[in-house]
């Protein structure tokens, strides 16, 4: 079995993962380090939850140690970019822990907080600076930031950036850098857009796919209730009441529905924060930290909130609404079932989203065991077709509650007859 110090790391830095609790390196983690501490290029497809801000941010250390210059003022020596600011959070937060040994200097420029603060860490120099584009623009065409210095860039969630519009922002950014840098690009998909860009950044890059995102639903039970819409936010109440639900997290279609979802939780007495684009940072920043030292145990998120985000211990991921596209499902259940954890992902359907399933099945290849609580109407016209066989080790459904409530793990019910 690969070690981490078979990879040619430095010992401070082992030193650091042993403390943080890392044993033996990710799959990604073990292709990446090598090719990266030689200097090369990399294209990573990817996804969250398979450990490639260690396989990134432990060579760039590494190269920081190896030159201990000190940053010169309004330069950064790494520049990572990332879609969202809690992503760009976590990213910090990894290099200070894996860097707890050599203290490099590193900031986090993103937008929703005051530009000073940044401007101020800025004057000082950074080793490391990791950013959202539409900010760090900002502080370039200010003249705060020059990057004709930085030696290595990091591209983080690349197809994300796409869905966000921050294509043309990455391309401006791009055209900053000096000619002769490290380039690092990740992504979970590979849309043409997506590939054109890296063939733009990268020279003979090393290759490193890890966990296709069709198959990381394949490491989480899943199962799907039909719901009639009206009684959807009552029914996942009485889902969320059951205690083995302690760390959930439940995604909601609109910015309005994550509000309207946690206030209906919050009323019926269980604790939920939203997190969307529309609250402030702080407002964030309090309602993850309470997710995250278990204070609140619910957290209702838009899909591109909770994009990045990277809680360990998420018990469950509810589908209070089914996203548009069926890889946005597999990004949502990704939450759960992360570092090797098991995880259990719960599924609200209603007539009108069972061509949405459909779609999940087919890219999923699975077909998902389900419990019909639709309580009016001719349930024969609702079913969702079959567009996928089962797979041969599929995890068959548990037996149903004998008291009739929704149920979690081991007691989802349903599963063994034909669907509705």
């Amino acid at each position: 079995m690969t070690k981490f110090s078979d990879l040619g790391l430095a010992e401070v830095l082992l030193r650091a993962l042993e403390r943080e609790g890392y044993e033996t390196p990710t799959p990604i983690q073990a292709q990446a380090i090598p090719a990266l501490l030689e200097g090369r290029d990399l294209l990573g497809i990817a996804q969250t939850g398979t450990g490639k801000t260690a396989a990134f941010a432990l060579p760039i250390l590494q190269r920081l140690l190896a030159d201990r210059r000190r940053p010169v003022p309004f330069t950064a020596r790494a520049l990572i970019l990332a879609p969202t600011r809690e992503l760009a959070a976590q990213i910090a937060d990894s290099f200070r822990a894996y860097g707890q040994f050599l203290r490099p200097s590193v900031g986090v420029i993103v937008g929703g907080v005051s530009h000073r603060p940044q401007i101020d860490m800025l004057a000082r120099g950074l080793d490391v600076l990791v950013a959202t584009p539409g900010r760090l623009l900002d502080h370039i065409a200010s003249g705060k930031l020059r990057l004709a210095t930085t030696e290595v860039v990091v591209l983080d969630e690349a197809d994300h950036m796409l869905d966000l519009g921050f294509l043309v922002p990455i391309k401006q950014i791009v055209s900053r850098l000096p000619k002769s840098r490290q380039n690092l690009f990740f992504s979970a998909t590979m849309p043409k857009e997506i590939a054109g860009l890296a063939a733009e950044m990268l020279k003979d890059p090393a290759h490193v796919q890890v966990t296709p995102v069709a198959t990381t639903a394949e490491r989480v039970e899943q199962h799907v209730f039909f719901v009639d819409g009206g009684a959807k936010r009552d029914f996942l109440a009485d889902l969320l009441a059951d205690p083995e639900f302690s760390r959930a997290i439940v995604f909601t279609r609109t910015k309005r529905g994550a509000d309207r979802v946690a206030q209906h939780l919050e009323t019926a007495g269980l604790g939920a924060a939203a997190i969307h684009g529309n609250k402030s940072q702080s407002q964030r920043e309090r309602a993850l930290d309470g997710f995250r030292r278990g204070r609140t145990r619910v957290l209702v998120a838009t899909d591109i909130a909770a994009r990045g985000i990277d809680i360990d211990g998420v018990s469950h991921v509810v589908n209070f609404e089914l996203p548009e596209t069926p890889e946005a499902y597999v990004h949502r259940i990704g939450r759960t079932a992360r570092a090797g954890a098991s995880g259990r992902a719960i599924s609200l359907c209603d007539n009108g989203e069972r061509q949405l399933l459909r779609a999940i099945e087919k890219l999923t290849r699975q077909t998902l065991p389900f419990t019909d609580r639709r309580t009016h109407g001719d349930t024969a016209e609702a079913a969702p077709a079959r567009s996928a066989r089962p797979r041969a080790n599929a995890r068959p459904a548990g037996p149903a509650n004998s008291n009739g409530r929704p149920g979690a793990g081991k007691r989802f019910a349903g599963g063994g007859k034909r669907r509705p």
